[in-house]
């Protein structure tokens, strides 16, 4: 018995995921409001990691209630290794959303995206996320994490699990207060 636990315990610690959130003391989030889908930065060696991380997020937005959601127009995307305007690319999305009426805009950025070296190439996937007041230029929750899968798992899959655990907690869409 005690060989069984010890084997399932190995097991769960195999895929493991670590995350954090923080919301703005007195932050109240409408999550009928008009919301908008940023770019986010790709911190990584995967060509277009931001990119479908983005498409996920857009997906588990949707799904959690944010109908109102509009996504920055492709000009303003610079998925990209050797792009070193990131934080202009990230300020013309705000203006656009802003002037699309959008109130929050959600983007952030991936670390990592990647199949580890190795006999197994355990996928892993390294995120975060962030939530502005585009009426303030404040940001007003933000989230971090990072997940390892197992050997079989395709990076989207952690991916996946990764953002919506993330997204869990933002209080628009949890139902928390």
């Amino acid at each position: 018995m005690t060989r069984l636990i010890s084997v399932l315990a190995v097991l769960l610690l195999s895929a493991c995921s670590t995350t954090s959130s923080n919301l703005a003391p007195g932050a109240v989030l409408d999550g009928q409001a008009k919301w908008a889908l940023l770019p986010m930065a790709n911190h990584t060696d995967t060509p277009q990691a931001a990119l479908a991380a983005e498409a996920i997020t857009e997906h588990l937005l949707r799904a959690q209630g944010i109908t109102q959601l509009v996504r920055y127009p492709a000009t303003l995307s610079r998925d990209s290794l050797l792009e070193p305007s990131e934080r202009r690319i990230a300020e013309e999305a705000q203006t656009w959303a802003k002037a699309q009426g959008a109130v929050y805009g959600i983007g952030g950025a991936i670390s990592e995206w990647r199949y580890k070296t190795g006999i197994d190439g355990e996928p892993a996937v390294s995120a975060t996320l962030h939530l502005i007041d585009l009426r303030t230029n404040t940001v007003i929750w933000s989230a971090s994490g990072a997940k390892a899968g197992w050997s079989r798992q395709a990076v989207s899959v952690i991916a996946h699990t990764l953002l919506d655990n993330l997204l869990s907690d933002l209080p628009a869409l949890s139902g928390k207060p």
